[in-house]
């Protein structure tokens, strides 16, 4: 990975970097992540939240000068200590401390900070060389000059992990994914003052530092990661799908698995279409803060439940873990993408709608900021024209929803006509519903609507599933329209506007004021909740079209790591796939020839013998079915170990002995009664 600059992919080229961009950036990251989540893994982190992003965006020329060349060379191993044992996902209470204070650093006297420290959770640690830190820095004699500040608060600085007092190597074992991550403490770690990122004027800056690089982290990592993991899932179940028989057909072919299979393949395709979108908005110069929460939660969301709905389709295969198992790692891992970089409860609770609902509003940060202004006068006369306009924003926006409403969408229009022309149309009327209910919990709830956590988390998934959709949309369009696609376009349009339809009638259901709730809901529902999920029908031909080779298939999963069938069971089971294809008219003549007698139901080899005798098929075509036999039986293989092997030594079974005493045989020696006074040893 240091070789070929796997950890400088956002260094650029001036420094020895490649300098890719966010989408080039995402697309590795995608790829590897289809072939070793733990791989994926150990290059994220380099490339997203770390002393690389914090150097660039914040770095004085000579620590860019001096750590950049050496981070793309891989000669510096980076990671970044942000949590805590107290500091989860309250980050702002960290009690890791740095006080400023002048000391001795590689025998001169210089002004320095004086740090302690307890992380953990820390990827790459264990082998960091360099170590990004976060800490509250206090200046308590005030030797930065700044009479009027002891508190500076969090500040980033760069700790050579090799410096007295720094203590790495220890791991954590993160759910059996062996990627480096660990724990790492500082006790009485002296360092110039000069070691902060940016130097003593960005002293305090911290919090601003990561959250400003944290959103492009969660537009890029993440994302892409479960995206290739979702991707590879896709690619292996339905090609097993397609080679596992039961029944004397493949298991592709049941409803109950095209509904998994569906559920797979469309859920992949939201992920997809939101990890390119977002990432080209990052290319665009965005900061994207509210997109990068969504896709956050909902990609690794998806792909825990793409993993769940992979071992569902694999069944016992997928049980017993070992290096045929290519799902079981997966689904044990899915976690951790959750807990990371902002747990998921609290980022669909807290931060989506929560930054959104502010910051994206047309009148609301305005009318608080006109309210805010010092010049009272001026203050009055904005918030004024603000508040007329925020009125006929919201009246508008009922109208709008009432009509829409009452017309299921087709009063309104659009930029497109064709098959997708009406999901466009529902995303038009359900942005307005949104708007309304936003309006309306805010004027209703005011301050309190931030402590209504389940209330704001619905209105965030209404956001979520509006901006997917028009992500999926997008998709669509850029790649030409292809009609093989549209079913899964629908199944995912579909499916995303009808939880939305189900979070909007959970906020009415759930909004305090019942009055205005049930006004609401004969503007936002006027003839009821008509929206549907994805039908049978279409679930159906979208599952057809991934138990096979197609154009739609590859476009899906055509990034994903599909080569080396020695070593890759995705490529062993895209082998397999073709073949069981190619050979399913000789195998239905197998069958038929079994069913009417010709050749008797006996081992799989004896029937391909027999078969050839009676004509049925060639010996060419019996040679090929053998060869693919003992492919599928290597894929539908599991392990199994013997107990030295998993670390434990078998042991003889010990056998009580019984509480009940056996009466023993009449006449027998045992029937006497003991002599007087022996013991007789007889256990109770």
């Amino acid at each position: 990975l240091k070789d070929n600059g796997f950890f400088a992919m956002i260094i650029p080229k001036r420094y020895g970097g490649l300098e890719f961009s966010a989408l080039a950036h995402s697309e590795v990251l995608a790829k590897i992540a289809s072939r070793s989540a733990t791989a994926a893994s150990i290059v994220a982190v380099p490339n997203s939240l770390g002393p690389a992003e914090l150097l660039l965006h914040y770095g004085t020329e000579e620590q860019k000068d001096y750590y950049l060349p050496r981070l793309a060379r891989g000669e510096e191993i980076p990671c970044f200590g942000l949590t805590s044992p107290r500091a989860g996902s309250d980050a702002t209470s960290l009690t890791d401390s740095g006080v400023v204070e002048r000391g001795t650093f590689n025998g001169e006297e210089v002004l320095g900070i004086r740090l302690n420290w307890k992380k953990r959770y820390i990827t790459l640690a264990p082998v960091a060389t360099v170590l990004g830190l976060a800490f509250k820095m206090s200046d308590p004699d005030n030797l930065l000059g700044d009479d009027e500040r002891e508190d500076y608060g969090i500040t980033c600085a760069l700790i050579p992990t090799h410096l007295p007092g720094v203590t790495t190597g220890r791991r954590h074992f993160p759910l059996n994914l062996p990627f480096q991550n660990g724990p790492t403490e500082g006790e009485n770690v002296f360092v110039p003052i000069d070691y902060i990122i940016g130097g003593p004027k960005m002293a305090g800056e911290g919090w601003r530092m990561l959250v400003e690089s944290l959103t492009v982290g969660r537009c890029i990592s993440l994302p892409s990661n479960t995206s290739g993991g979702a991707r590879a899932g896709l690619a292996a179940t339905g090609a097993y799908a397609r080679i596992r028989q039961q029944f004397n057909m493949p298991i592709g072919r049941f409803d109950g698995i095209q509904k998994v299979l569906a559920r797979i393949a469309g859920r992949t395709y939201i992920t997809e279409a939101g990890r390119v979108m977002t990432a080209g908005a990052v290319d665009q110069g965005v900061a994207p803060g509210v997109p990068s929460a969504i896709l956050k939660y909902h990609a690794t969301e998806l792909a825990r439940q793409t993993s769940i709905d992979v071992m569902d389709i694999h069944g016992g295969k997928a049980i017993c873990l070992g290096p045929k198992n290519y799902a079981g790692r997966g689904y044990q891992s899915s976690p951790i993408a959750i807990t990371v970089e902002g747990a998921n409860i609290l980022t669909r609770n807290m931060i989506i709608y929560g930054q959104g609902a502010i910051r994206c509003h047309p009148y609301v940060l305005k009318e608080m900021q006109a309210a805010a202004d010092p010049n009272r006068e001026r203050g009055l006369e904005q918030f004024d024209d603000l508040l007329f306009r925020h009125i006929g924003h919201a009246l508008s926006n009922a109208a709008g929803s009432l009509v829409m409403g009452l017309s299921l969408s087709r009063m309104t229009s659009v930029p497109v006509d064709g098959p997708t022309r009406i999901f466009y149309q529902h995303i038009n009327r359900f942005s307005a519903n949104f708007a309304l209910l936003s309006d309306a919990a805010m004027l209703t709830l005011g301050g309190a609507l931030k402590r209504k956590e389940m209330l704001s988390a619905r209105l965030g998934d209404v956001l979520s599933y509006m901006y997917l959709a028009s992500a999926v949309l997008k998709r669509f369009e850029d790649q030409g329209r292809p009609a093989g696609d549209l079913p899964v376009v629908q199944w995912a349009c579909r499916h995303l506007l009808y939880q939305a339809q189900e979070q909007m009638h959970g906020v009415l259901r759930n909004l305090p004021n019942r009055w205005v709730a049930n006004a609401l809901r004969l503007v936002v529902f006027p003839l009821g909740r008509r929206y549907s999920a994805p039908s049978d029908r279409l679930e159906c031909r979208v599952a057809e079209l991934f138990i096979r080779p197609s154009r739609t298939r590859e476009r899906l999963i055509g990034n994903t790591f599909l080569s080396h069938p020695e070593s890759n069971p995705l490529a062993q089971l895209e082998e397999a796939m073709v073949r069981t294809i190619e050979l399913e008219p000789v195998e239905k003549r197998l069958r038929r020839a079994i069913k009417d007698g010709v050749v008797e139901e006996s081992t799989f080899g004896q029937q391909i013998e027999d078969a050839v005798a009676a004509e049925v098929i060639t010996r060419a075509e019996a040679d090929k079915l053998i060869a693919l036999d003992k492919i599928v039986m290597e894929i539908v293989a599991v392990d199994d170990f013997d107990s030295t092997e998993l670390g434990t030594k078998a042991k003889p079974l010990h056998r009580a002995k019984p509480h009940i005493k056996v009466a023993p045989p009449p006449g027998s020696d045992e029937d006497l009664p003991p002599a007087t006074g022996t013991d007789t040893g007889t256990a109770g």
